[in-house]
């Protein structure tokens, strides 16, 4: 027995903890949904584009649809053969040539965060906001506007959304393993909401200008092949504060498949681990008690003791319900994909169990090894020194 409560105890305590601060969670983004602030402050949105993906015309199409007074929206691309043919909405400005030295003398900077830095060197005088979004997101028209409503706080100095992995329509319905990404990709939005947030997310960041130099955000990036952990950690080592914005939770419509989404999982986790090892320790720590307790309960089910049967609906529910409440603020700030939502919600509740094997899967395979491929690039991750301050 002693092995059997030493995984059930810490398991059935995680998954009872887990739902603490779930109602205050829900009042901040109902807050954050509704508040506004004007003046809006002139805005540079950057977007990086390497290659094709799914819906990209339809992605960069809806940033220039943003419900925002004054924005400017740049692509930045290393070379012109990086955009694909007939995906630039008309009149947006494209940015070329990113691979100078300024950001990636080391070698070492990702192609991303050289592209982003181009991005910046080209913002225009009069913007006071500068935002960055991912190329396979599609964005809502209130994102930037979202985005921007946190930075008028003195203590912010940055703001972030997240992503929700919607598989689907336009299209066939949605496969297994894409809607299962989706369960395993919301889990991490728990970690977001009221007070300094532990990352912000490069495909809905938004940052002050004067903070983002002030902070020295492009020293930061040298080296760096995460764009949005070496923000945070600016952002953070100035004394500021990082703000979740769920206005600006951004859908996803591209599908995966089993290989895809191992690999895409591992190197989500790579990336956490080397810039934000306690993070990926905290993780491993929890799911080796889910898993753990959830093993144990069910053997022990299976022979006939039936407190087990109990104890593993205790350590299940909680998890379910919290996937099921995930759903529900998504929803709040996702009003136009109510339909994908009762189609779909039950999923994250049902198969929140199997989301937490492939965590466990996930943080095993993340465990060995620094290196990742990304875009059509190899990186070799690397924890550097942030730099001193002056």
């Amino acid at each position: 027995m002693f092995w059997y409560w030493f995984f059930v105890a810490p398991a059935l305590a995680l998954a009872l903890l887990s739902l603490r601060g779930e109602r205050t969670r829900a009042a901040y983004v109902e807050l954050r949904l509704s508040e506004t602030v004007t003046p809006l402050p002139p805005a540079t949105v950057i977007v990086p584009v390497k290659g094709m993906d799914d819906g990209l015309r339809e992605n960069l199409a809806a940033l220039t649809s943003l419900d925002y007074p004054d924005y400017e929206l740049l692509i930045t691309a290393r070379r012109a053969t990086d955009i694909p043919p007939g995906v630039l909405p008309s009149g947006v400005k494209v940015v070329l040539g990113s691979g100078d030295m300024a950001l990636g003398a080391d070698g070492q900077t990702s192609e991303k965060v050289q592209n982003l830095g181009a991005g910046v060197r080209a913002a225009r005088q009069r913007s006071q906001i500068l935002a960055f979004a991912d190329s396979d997101g599609r964005v809502t028209p209130r994102w930037l506007r979202a985005l921007a409503v946190p930075l008028a706080e003195e203590s912010v100095g940055a703001a972030t959304g997240f992503r929700w992995f919607a598989p689907g329509p336009p299209g066939p319905p949605p496969r297994f393993w894409s809607l299962l990404r989706s369960v395993w990709d919301a889990v991490v939005i728990g970690r977001l909401g009221p007070g300094d947030n532990p990352f912000a997310w490069g495909g809905a960041m938004a940052i002050r200008k004067e903070v983002f130099f002030g902070a020295r955000v492009l020293e930061f990036w040298k080296g760096a092949v995460s764009d949005d952990y070496a923000l945070a950690e600016a952002v953070q080592a100035a004394g500021l504060t990082i703000a979740y914005a769920p206005g600006a939770l951004t859908p996803c419509l591209e599908g995966t498949t089993a290989r895809q989404l191992l690999s895409w999982t591992r190197r989500q986790l790579t990336l956490t681990r080397v810039y934000r090892p306690r993070l990926w320790w905290e993780a491993l720590a929890a799911h080796f008690f889910y898993c753990g307790g959830m093993t144990a309960s069910a053997i022990a089910s299976i022979r006939g003791h039936r407190l087990a049967e109990w104890a593993l609906i205790a350590q299940l529910s909680p998890g379910m319900l919290k996937g099921l409440n995930r759903t529900v603020l998504a929803k709040a700030a996702l009003p136009e994909w109510e339909a994908w939502f009762k189609r779909h919600a039950w999923v994250h509740a049902v198969w929140n169990p199997l989301a937490t094997w492939l965590w466990l899967a996930a943080l095993a395979a993340s465990a060995c090894g620094n290196s990742i491929r990304w875009r059509g690039h190899d990186y070799v991750l690397q924890r550097r020194k942030p730099p001193e301050r002056v």
